[in-house]
């Protein structure tokens, strides 16, 4: 293991040999702030066995990419997991009996994913976000402040667009813009419109449409929209490369060091 005996995070990387978990590490060993302690992938994965640096950067990183989450996290103090949902659940268990932290960006999960994930996440410092780039996080914040001041008069359409390769629509930052449009962050969903097709009538009033769009290799652009009779605002977040969501992660892996048990979004690291 490349020593960094002053490092804040000491992380081990779910899903390591993917785009984000290559992403991950790729900062986390060029980091004087953070340290690779663990690497873990799927168990049919052609690199287990082997030192992760070598799929990585062609050299050696003396961290080992392993199967099973238990044997990492010995000395890490942080588990960072953008995997698939059945990946994160299973992760996220080991998490809590190990009491070690947990940043977590997984989407895509269905509420009784979610209910599970919260039931474990829940017994240890966990930062659970759809998002971790920091100007989302304030979009999140500037639209719940424009719905609260423009009331029923404007109607919410939220339109979000990613590449040909994500695999849950709409995403997991898309359903946080309606829930921060959505009256008392309650959402249902009776409130939400996914699209429309043929003659759907005229557009309820109260409801907040989601629109996807796929293709391309685009990272990721989000638009929230609020229509009025007259006039328009528009609020617009898009990421250029996935170095922003590494980057938030990474900030909250060294937020939650000493942190109480308990569930935690970006705008608790980012305000708190």
């Amino acid at each position: 293991m490349e020593e960094k005996k002053d490092a804040a995070v000491k992380a081990v990387v779910t899903g390591a040999m993917g785009a984000m978990g290559q992403m991950f590490i790729r900062n986390i060993v060029s980091s004087s702030n953070a340290a690779l302690y663990g690497a873990t992938e799927r168990h049919d994965h052609p690199m287990i066995g082997k030192d992760v640096g070598l799929g990585i950067f062609g050299r050696a990183v003396d961290v080992s990419l392993e199967n099973d989450l238990r044997n990492c996290v010995v000395a890490a103090n942080v588990v960072i997991d953008f995997t698939a949902p059945e990946a994160t659940l299973s992760n996220v268990k080991v998490c809590a009996d190990k009491k070690i932290p947990m940043v977590c960006g997984t989407t895509g999960m269905t509420k009784s994913q979610v209910d599970e994930f919260k039931k474990y996440a829940a017994q240890i410092p966990c930062v659970f976000a759809p998002n971790f780039s920091v100007g989302v996080t304030l979009l999140l914040e500037l639209a719940e402040r424009a719905a609260m001041t423009l009331g029923d008069d404007f109607d919410p359409e939220i339109v979000e667009t990613h590449h040909r390769r994500k695999v849950d629509s709409p995403s997991g930052t898309a359903l946080a813009l309606a829930r921060a449009v959505a009256p008392g962050g309650e959402l249902s969903e009776a409130d939400v419109e996914f699209g429309r097709k043929g003659r759907c009538g005229p557009r309820e009033n109260g409801k907040i449409g989601i629109h996807a769009v796929r293709g391309g290799d685009i990272i990721g652009r989000h638009e929230m929209h609020f229509f009025g009779d007259g006039e328009q605002i528009t609020l617009t977040h898009q990421a250029s490369s996935r170095e922003a969501f590494v980057r938030g992660a990474l900030r909250a892996a060294a937020w939650l060091q000493g942190k109480q048990p308990g569930i935690y979004g970006m705008k608790d690291v980012l305000l708190g």
